[in-house]
């Protein structure tokens, strides 16, 4: 995270879109908490009275009740499609605050490095690839941005889900809530190392993408020298030998990912499982509903997103802060032209040179030593 804290500054900027953010997190997850207990009282009401209404079976009130137990279940239904729509309304007020911020930030950090692209001597760009200083600005900064946006409401979204909900789970049954929460860290650890392993696959794609950036541009920006010699089929191998080798590290990288689905899901399975198993032992009992049940599995949906999530902005965190120590390397790549203060003169048109020297800065090679000349107005020298 050290390398992240250069990012600061722009939170600090964007504070306001962070603190309302944060706000509209909490409102949201409110509103997926609600109609759960919804569900629960619902299902309760059926159960109870499904057992009422036949126990009136012939008798004049019956329809009379079915009216008024109808008219209960649907006022829980438009309260869930209420919640619903209202927790629809604030996930869209947080991605307009913190998904804006990451694009914000986004657009600032383009414009400073951009700037500094300016400012550098043409020795840097001799010392490094099109490719690589292109990617800096493009790819580095998109992991940047995947971490200012989706890394921190994902991240926000957890912490405060596990803070609301945790303590309602354990209010309900400790026992249910333990079987529930069971499979989760296994989930998140799991989806952790496969998170891991896509990273490093994704970094050997994008070296070769690099490579493969810098071979076309040289080829396109050299393409009359290679007709001139006829370096055409010579050129043509050496890309398809660059394209073949990024498309291997590709494949390598979807047969990690075709893990990451079922893993999610057959984990997700099986905590339901153990919710359906151990609430049936509770209702046996006696000390739990129906209800309770079909809370406890809502509430374990809830929590799977979030807990799976865990992994994925762990891992965009770590690409986050390699990329931006890669442009915090760059940043702080300063240029050895430096004027300390603008001083204006009038040219009197006569140039001298009193022992000056050059010696070129990537090979050392000296090209001039102790020249001295003088050039009064209106002469030339050759």
């Amino acid at each position: 995270m050290k390398e992240l804290k250069y990012l600061n500054k722009y939170l600090f900027k964007y504070k306001w879109h962070l603190i309302l953010g944060t706000v509209f997190v909490i409102i949201s997850n409110v509103f997926q908490i609600v109609p759960a207990q919804l569900v629960r009282s619902s299902l309760d009401l059926v159960v109870e009275n499904i057992r009422v209404y036949k126990s009136l079976n012939g008798v004049s009130a019956q329809n009379s009740f079915f009216e008024v137990f109808a008219h209960g279940i649907l006022i829980y239904a438009g309260l869930i499609v209420l919640m619903a729509l209202l927790r629809g309304l604030f996930l869209y007020f947080v991605r307009q605050t913190l998904i804006v911020m990451s694009r914000l930030v986004e657009y600032d950090l383009k414009n400073e490095i951009y700037e500094h692209y300016q400012a550098l001597p043409l020795s840097f760009y001799r010392r490094n690839n099109t490719g690589d200083i292109m990617n800096r600005i493009s790819e580095d900064v998109s992991r940047v941005r995947m971490y200012l946006g989706p890394a921190i409401m994902y991240g926000l979204q957890l912490v405060t889900l596990f803070v609301m909900l945790i303590p309602v789970m354990f209010s309900i049954s400790s026992t249910l809530t333990w079987y529930a929460l069971s499979p989760l860290p296994l989930l998140s650890l799991s989806i952790f190392f496969v998170n891991n392993k896509i990273e490093r696959r994704s970094e050997e794609i994008q070296k070769h993408q690099s490579k493969l950036s810098t071979f076309v541009q040289e080829a396109f920006s050299g393409i009359r020298v290679l007709k001139s010699f006829n370096r055409e089929n010579e050129s043509i191998k050496n890309f398809t030998k660059e394209s073949d080798e990024y498309k291997r590290q590709s494949l390598k990288l979807t047969k990690v990912q075709s893990l990451f689905y079922p893993l999610i899901m057959g984990l997700i399975g099986l905590s339901t499982l153990l919710t359906v198993y151990a609430g049936s032992v509770e209702v046996i009992k006696g000390t739990l509903t129906f209800g309770n049940i079909a809370e406890f599995i809502i509430y374990v949906n809830l929590l799977t997103w979030p807990v799976t999530s865990l992994g994925w902005t762990t891992s965009l965190v770590q690409r986050a802060e390699a990329s931006q120590k890669r442009i915090n390397e760059f940043l702080n790549t300063n240029t050895n032209i430096i004027s300390e203060k603008n001083v204006e003169r009038e040219l009197q048109g006569k140039i001298e040179f009193k022992k000056v020297g050059f010696t070129y800065p990537d090979t050392g090679i000296k090209a001039l030593k102790d020249i001295s000349f003088t050039v009064n107005p209106g002469e030339s020298l050759a």
